[in-house]
């Protein structure tokens, strides 16, 4: 506690600056990666990070490598060698707790070698439909899944940007990098344990819900949507049998309005189309794009015409969203998101009536005409989750899924037996995935998640004014005060706890970043090696199972399952004591704490 008070101003600059940061994050009212590069910012500023000292976190190996990671894992996707993988899982299972087991045991394979959000995301919509077959709520799925791709990332340095950020500050501080298998010793231990509780203790605590978004990825599930007929359409004139608009898959034309606003309902099929006409269907979400591919001059329309090459996408309206009690047209909807509502479903039924007088409540789920890039700005925002993207991708390269996959295990075998690093490997690949064609340039492009790289590297330079401050010193002190009368092992879970709780509340990879000084200071002011402490911080960075807002995995399922924010503590705060004492057991077997 001596030295925390004997701290400069500096130092107590900087952790009051750390410690807000945290606050907003925990807060979910800004995304992480601004209010980390604002509180680097804020550091620069105040005169406590050199420009230099900031941007050393943004040169570090660890950014580049999990930069090189997003586009590998987009060729895994591109090529559909995931897609395959993935209809594997379940097969023909009718049992419950045999699907749990299918599910968890691969999720946490694949998650060991490729970033586990691609994984967790690409199998959401694979859960629901499986769980709705056998009559389960998706509930008692995602959670599961959430876990088993956080556990399957304690097992390789890939597993998770937080391995790679830890070894990235152990090279930087001048110890060796972790090994690709090295943290394995530890991990496949927690994570056999972990899904062993996930089919037994963990399972009898799943909640049942009943989500707003599980009806959303329903195949059978229907929309109201609006469709308008462009002045020169070649639809004019024709009836609507004869236009083909009265035996269409999945869809079925329940009212016309005209353009003096006269309302055609039911619609004859000798009804003639006139020019301006709004066509009302309802009928299952995918099936729109194809109708706006098949009829050339036919447009989706909220209150008025929308620009043509769009795509589609599901959200679900989040419980934080300011659009909540206003109406849809109020809101500036469009305007604000570059994006309109095609359809509005609520409670398991569609909702009728004009769109735009609508008013949106928490867990309606809409349709949106967008442009491509939805997605990506959007994921991170507190208006709504992202159930699933709709638009037509490419047809998968089936034919090149076995040369990404092995690209991938020789990605991951050169560097755990030669002396090539992780970055060479993972830039190799790169290059050959490019070669070969596995992925575009576009493919890529997208791929490469560009908020989580400025989170990392910004992390890494707020984690320099901790230590160069000595703030980092005196909450390492203070930590080892605490701790060291019980011995090293209570040190070592100290420094587990602490990276858990941050975990908790932001992202992994920051609280790997955030912790680390901390960890090797409590270390080497005990005279213990540091590395063991090290390892221990990289995975608790990985058990933040007891909040869904510290991992992107419990992120993705959060909103999709219905869940409420408790689920997560009720099934993960125990999960999270299981790995603490499996790995302050087991991690002094392998690095003796002595130095």
């Amino acid at each position: 506690m001596n030295a925390l008070l004997t701290m400069g101003v500096d130092a107590w600059a900087t952790l009051i600056l750390v410690g807000f940061a945290t606050w907003t994050m925990a807060r979910e009212r800004l995304a992480p990666d601004i209010v980390m590069f604002g509180t680097l910012c804020l550091l620069v500023v105040s005169g406590i990070l050199s420009p230099a000292d900031s941007l050393m976190g943004f040169s570090n190996p660890a950014v580049a490598t999990i930069g090189a990671l997003f586009v590998c894992a987009a060729a895994i996707q591109e090529t559909g060698a995931l897609s395959l993988l993935s209809k594997l899982i379940f097969g023909q299972e009718r049992r419950p707790v045999f699907s749990l087991a299918r599910l968890v045991f691969p999720t946490t394979v694949m998650s060991a070698f490729m970033n586990n959000t691609p994984i967790v995301a690409m199998f959401i919509p694979m859960v629901r439909t499986h769980a709705q077959r056998l009559g389960v709520p998706a509930s008692k799925f995602l959670i599961p899944l959430a876990y088993a791709a956080m556990l399957g990332g304690t097992c390789t340095v890939i597993g998770t940007s937080a391995n790679l950020v830890v070894s990235g500050l152990l090279e930087a501080n001048g110890y060796t990098p972790l090994g690709m298998l090295e943290i394995g010793w530890v991990g496949l231990p927690v994570s056999i344990a972990g899904l062993i509780y996930l089919m037994t203790v963990g399972r009898a605590l799943l909640p049942d819900r009943q989500d707003a978004a599980s009806s959303a990825q329903a195949d059978a599930r229907e929309y109201l949507a609006e469709a308008q007929i462009a002045p020169d359409a070649p639809l004019i004139g024709l009836t609507v049998e004869g236009a083909g608009l009265r035996s269409l898959q999945g869809l079925y034309l329940i009212e016309i309005r005209r353009s003096d606003g006269q309302l055609v309902r039911p619609v004859s099929p000798q009804t003639r189309l006139e020019p301006k006409d709004k066509l009302i269907f309802t009928g299952i979400a995918n099936a729109v794009q194809d109708l706006l591919s098949q009829f050339p001059g036919l447009l989706a329309v909220t209150d008025e015409a929308l620009d043509q090459d769009r795509f589609l996408f599901e959200v679900v309206v989040s419980h934080q969203s300011e659009l909540i009690g206003i109406p849809v047209r109020e809101a500036n909807f469009r305007r604000r998101f570059d994006a309109a509502i095609l359809a509005v479903h609520r409670a398991g039924r569609r909702l009728e009536g004009k769109i735009g007088d609508l008013m949106l409540e928490p867990g309606d789920t809409l349709m949106l005409s967008a442009s491509p890039g939805f997605g990506q700005t959007w994921r991170s925002s507190t208006d709504f989750y992202l159930v699933s993207d709709l638009r037509s991708d490419p047809p998968a390269k089936y034919g090149k899924a076995n040369l990404a996959l092995v690209t991938m295990l020789a990605m991951v075998l050169i560097p755990a037996t030669t002396s090539v690093s992780m970055l060479q490997s993972a830039m190799g690949a790169v290059v050959l995935l490019f070669a070969t064609g596995c992925i575009s340039p576009q493919g890529a492009r997208s791929a490469i998640n560009w908020n989580v790289l400025v989170l990392i590297g910004s992390a890494l330079g707020v984690a320099q004014a901790l230590e160069l401050s000595g703030a980092a010193n005196a909450l390492g002190q203070t930590l080892l005060t605490f701790t060291e009368p019980f011995g090293p092992r209570a040190t070592l879970a100290g420094v587990y706890l602490l990276g858990v709780v941050f975990a908790s509340f932001i992202s992994n990879a920051a609280a790997a970043a955030l912790v680390f000084p901390v960890a090797v200071t409590a270390a080497v002011s005990g005279g213990l090696d540091p590395r063991p402490f090290t390892i221990a911080l990289a995975l608790a960075a990985s058990a933040g199972f007891s909040t869904p807002i510290g991992c992107q995995p419990n992120l993705l399922v959060y909103g999709p399952g219905g869940y409420r924010y408790l689920d997560f503590t009720r099934v993960g705060l125990p999960l999270t004591c299981l790995c603490l004492v499996i790995t302050i057991t087991i991690l002094p077997m392998y690095w003796p704490l002595t130095g």
